[in-house]
């Protein structure tokens, strides 16, 4: 017997699809610098590809790309077999 879940959508912006370099730094006493590559963003988050297999929900990073700068928190992240992809909130200052 095969079971089947569906998740509903439950983001509230439109994402637009995107490219190029994205720079964090972990916050808190493990402020590692990493780098990874943007996927898509919105007014209020982005989804990101990196090698940080370490990140988790709910840290905080400070990023860089060509949308902007900024504080952001880890929401989730997926675990691919080259890459961890995940989702960041930007926090507003």
């Amino acid at each position: 017997m095969t079971k089947t879940v569906c998740l509903a959508e439950q983001r509230t912006e439109s994402r637009s699809p995107a490219g190029g370099d994205i720079w964090f730094v972990l916050e808190g006493s493990d402020s590692r610098e990493f780098r990874g590559s943007l996927v898509d963003y919105s007014r209020r988050g982005f989804r990101a590809a990196h090698p940080q297999i370490s990140l988790s929900a709910g840290q905080s990073v400070s990023f860089r790309h060509s949308f902007g700068e900024g504080r952001a928190l880890v929401m989730w992240n997926r675990i691919l077999e080259r890459h961890v992809e995940s989702g960041f909130l930007i926090l507003d200052e």
